[in-house]
């Protein structure tokens, strides 16, 4: 043991250490300074633990604390606190750089580090700085632009008051400060890890190391025996179902007498500290007998091919979609193209691990203390229910903590069932708080497709036929498999008008990991194979690819693939203003184009759509006694804006001043279902519920001239309104695919510049441009920084990332897009009204994803003359491809 003094945002403080303490412990564990983050396994990954030692950043996970005597610690929230922020902080708020924002301390110290040594640094010596900082929601656009705005402050060229809207600027088109925004800057914003509960265990989970086996022998003995070891939970110790039913009941809390993909749980350890929980792990016998493993969907739908669950065939879903005579059309058309395309499975990548605590809270008006689970849900009342089932607790609340990013990774219960299970079982508060590399295993991927395509078109250019055979690998598990079908279904033609329409989805068990919602949840594995196969055609016909899109452009009256007739299409004037964009590219690509690094551009486009048949929202409005506004809505935020939204769209239709509203989203106790926040509904949907409930609320002040609460109760009128939001019941024709689509549809063009080294077939971003149509604007800044965070999202699908299970267990392995990587975006925006939109309005949060990949893989083509129609297009596969 070793004593050092240090001091720590200016107070002196004298520890005792042993060898291998690190920075980032005493920081969070001992002083409870949690404004430092952990995400990368201390590894040196993420930079999220990021604090200034002796004027300089650093990574505390990596520096030992027997190695700081007599250093001067600063962290974020010595910094400055929401009361008195630092400049840097007030900079990152109002730049909109701050979205989930569990990097965002760690980006600001290292900020801070650099301008301290230089005050107008370029924006090669930014992404230098902060090289080490990586950020999955933002696309690092404006963290750069905060570090610049920083500097400025700093220089005292302005002041943050120049930049701060005033109070009463108008409630839309305005980015007002997100009220989060300033807590996350500061350190000070509570994310799952951060929850210390005393008294609480701490657990670990033994999970399999093979994807499909049955269990043999689980002896735990020698695991319970370790010194502060409270038990084992195993299968038969869980009261309720065992099995975390969304729509198929077929995955367990922990698994009873197979495992069915790398990673599936079998038993919980809970101890006193964590180091003793993962020690006992270590201790358990587990012996599996291995089963032949399903990792290909075509070889799971053979007949004669093992099911990955005995009582349910492999092919666990097919859905046809039928519209004209796609056949007929494609033997006479003038030209086509046949192509299979593939998207790999992949990892959403939020920074912050698979986090949940929970405890117990007395309740005298039931029979049993009520269960609290703290976590990362997006959906608080379904997944509630859901653990109510599977562990038999029916007193039970959701609270969501901040969150550090999602990406549709949370439409799922992940480690909420081990922690309720565990809690039940020992009746005491618990902390689950894994690894990346665990959370990684633990966690639904982006599904997999492959797609068999025919595109024909007649001798004038129309599109005549499409045909789409796809295969999707759903994993080991089932959670919202068909719904992802649907999802690619209804979105199917994309921005065109097709008359001919054959495709057939078929969705397969394999013991994969098993996929869910992420980003734009089937469409931009289907978009891609159609907006390549466009531009294939284009080329196929010697037609500009950019004019073979407007001429195919669906138009208002005319009908999607599942045959329902649009209202506005307003996507030929979003690529008359890209135009004089893409004819920029094109003639700089010409010239700048060597025998050694070929220049590209590539357009995609997308057509996503918004409230679903059968979607539903509720949410409560309640006027005060003193005349201030309360919103209930089950609105998660991981990162979005969703409570901004909320509290705009009110301003604005009331007529009201932000700061007499006030939103409650975030505990089960307070709010109605609303569904989850994903498919980019919450606007839409909730935001809809949200202004119904605000008529009626008006209509009621208007009448009687009531200003608050206490005047309409005497008035006779209640002070609480329902609001709600139905959309059109049905599904689509199980035999044809034909039936009710989306209520709104958000367009969107995105151009890709790039480059390729023949050489080593690396391939370069240099800019994304996006024309976008999401409607009227509510809050700039949110909306660009979706686009920005998504486009980076995409690009990492198009170029870079897959999920491999076993061998994909940190960021690097992941190949997590870096600050180096960033490249330069550009957006133009049109606000086409949204007819039953929430003031007209509707959401841009998967779109930006949408038309990413084949705008990347259209420039490549058009670089090189080369087809990468395997996701991500490695610099082998591309080197290979333009040997051909």
């Amino acid at each position: 043991m070793k004593r050092v003094t240090l001091e720590i945002n200016g107070l002196t403080r004298q520890v005792v250490t042993d060898e291998d303490k690190v920075l980032l412990d005493l920081l969070r564990h001992d002083l409870r300074l949690t404004g430092a983050k952990q995400s990368c396994d201390r590894k040196g990954q993420c930079g999220a633990c990021t604090v200034i030692v002796d004027g300089k950043a650093a990574l505390s996970c990596l520096t030992k604390v027997k190695n700081l005597d007599g250093a001067k610690i600063i962290t974020a929230e010595g910094l400055g606190t929401p009361d008195n922020p630092h400049l840097i902080q007030q900079a990152f708020v109002l730049s909109g750089a701050i979205q989930c924002g569990f990097c965002t301390p760690g980006m600001i110290m290292a900020t801070k580090a650099l301008l301290d040594k230089n005050l107008n640094p370029t924006k090669e010596e930014i992404k230098k700085a902060l090289r080490r900082n990586i950020c999955r929601c933002t696309g690092y656009v404006k963290i750069i632009e905060a570090v610049q705005l920083a500097a400025k402050f700093l220089r005292g060229e302005a002041t943050p008051e120049e930049y701060t809207p005033a109070a009463d600027a108008p409630a839309m088109g305005t980015s007002h400060p997100r009220r989060s925004s300033i807590h996350k800057a500061c350190g000070t914003a509570y994310f799952t890890a951060d929850v210390q509960i005393p008294g609480a265990l701490e657990l670990a989970v033994l999970r399999s190391t093979v994807p499909h086996a049955e269990i043999v022998k689980l002896e735990t003995s020698a695991a319970e025996a370790i010194p502060g070891v409270a038990g084992v939970v195993t299968a038969k110790d869980i009261k309720g179902t065992n099995i975390l039913k969304y729509i198929e009941a077929d995955r367990p809390v922990l698994c009873r007498d197979k495992v069915h993909y790398i990673g599936d749980p079998v038993c919980i350890v809970a101890a006193e500290t964590k180091a003793q929980a993962e020690a006992a792990v270590k201790k358990i016998v587990l012996e599996l007998k291995e089963l032949p493993v399903l990792d290909d969907p075509y070889q799971a739908m053979d007949e004669d091919s093992l099911r990955v669950h005995p009582e349910r065939k492999n092919l666990c879903y097919e859905q046809p979609q039928i519209k004209g005579d796609a056949d007929k059309a494609l033997e006479e058309s003038a030209a086509s193209i046949e192509a299979t395309f593939k998207t790999q499975t992949n990892h959403q990548a939020p920074l912050e691990p698979e986090s949940t605590v929970a405890y117990f809270e007395e309740d005298e008006d039931a029979e049993q203390p009520k269960l609290v689970i703290m976590g990362r849900s997006i959906n608080i009342h379904y997944h509630m229910a859901m653990l109510q089932e599977a562990v038999a607790w029916e007193n039970m609340a959701y609270i969501e903590a901040y969150s550090g990013g999602q990406f549709g990774i949370r439409i799922d219960v992940i480690s909420e069932g081990i922690a309720a299970a565990a809690a039940v079982h020992f009746q005491r508060a618990v902390r689950y708080i894994p690894s990346l590399t665990e959370s990684m295993l633990m966690a639904s991927k982006r599904h997999a497709f492959n797609m068999k395509v025919k595109l024909a078109a007649d001798k004038n250019g129309r599109i005549t036929a499409y045909h789409n055979d796809f295969v999707v690998d759903n994993g080991a598990y089932y959670s919202i498999g068909h719904v992802v079908i649907y999802r690619a279904l209804l979105m199917l033609s994309g921005s065109y008008n097709i008359p001919n329409v054959k495709a057939r989805a078929r969705l397969v068990y394999t013991n994969n990991p098993w996929g869910s919602a992420a980003r734009g949840a089937g469409a931009p594995q289907a978009n891609f194979a159609l907006e390549c196969a466009v531009d294939m055609l284009a080329a196929e016909m010697g037609i500009d690819p950019f004019e073979f899109r407007i001429m195919n452009s669906l138009k208002p009256g005319e009908t999607k693939s599942t045959g329902q007739a649009v209202t506005e299409w307003p996507f030929p004037e979003l690529m008359e203003k890209m135009r004089p964009h893409y004819e920029r590219a094109v003639a700089e690509a010409k010239a700048k184009s060597t025998a050694t690094v070929l220049r590209g551009v590539g357009i995609g486009t997308g057509a996503f759509g918004i409230g679903g048949p059968n979607d539903a929202s509720v949410v409560a409005v309640e006027l005060g006694a003193d005349g201030e506004l309360s919103i209930f809505a089950a609105a998660a935020d991981p990162g979005e804006g969703n409570e901004s939204m909320l509290l705009q769209l009110s301003g604005a239709f009331m007529n009201m001043p932000l700061g007499k509203i006030h939103i409650h989203t975030r505990s089960t106790e307070n709010t109605a279902a609303s569904g989850p926040a994903a498919g980019s509904r919450i606007t839409y949907m909730i935001g809809g519920a949200l202004i119904n409930g605000l008529e009626q609320l008006k209509a009621a002040m208007d009448e009687t001239g009531a200003s608050n609460s206490k005047e309409l109760e005497a008035a006779g009128k209640p002070f609480r309104y329902l609001g709600r939001k139905k959309n059109e019941v049905g599904p689509l024709d199980p035999e044809t695919g034909q039936g009710p689509s989306f209520e709104s549809q958000v367009h969107a063009v995105q151009m890709a510049e790039i480059e390729v080294d023949t050489a080593t077939g690396e391939t370069r971003m240099i800019k994304m441009t996006t024309a976008v149509d999401a409607g009227p604007v509510i809050h700039p800044d949110n909306l660009t920084g979706q686009l920005d965070g998504g486009i980076d999202m995409g690009v990492g699908l198009a170029l870079r990332e897959k999920y491999v299970a076993g061998e994909t267990k940190d960021w690097v392995t992941f190949k997590f897009p870096t600050i180096s990587k960033s490249f330069d975006m550009e957006t133009i925006l049109q606000e086409t009204p949204r007819p039953k939109g929430p003031l007209k309005c509707t959401g841009i949060g998967e779109m930006c994803l949408v038309p990413t990949a084949p705008a990347v893989i259209n420039a490549i083509f058009n670089a090189t003359g080369a087809w990468v129609c395997d996701l991500p297009a490695t610099p082998e596969k591309l080197l290979a491809a333009m040997k051909k």
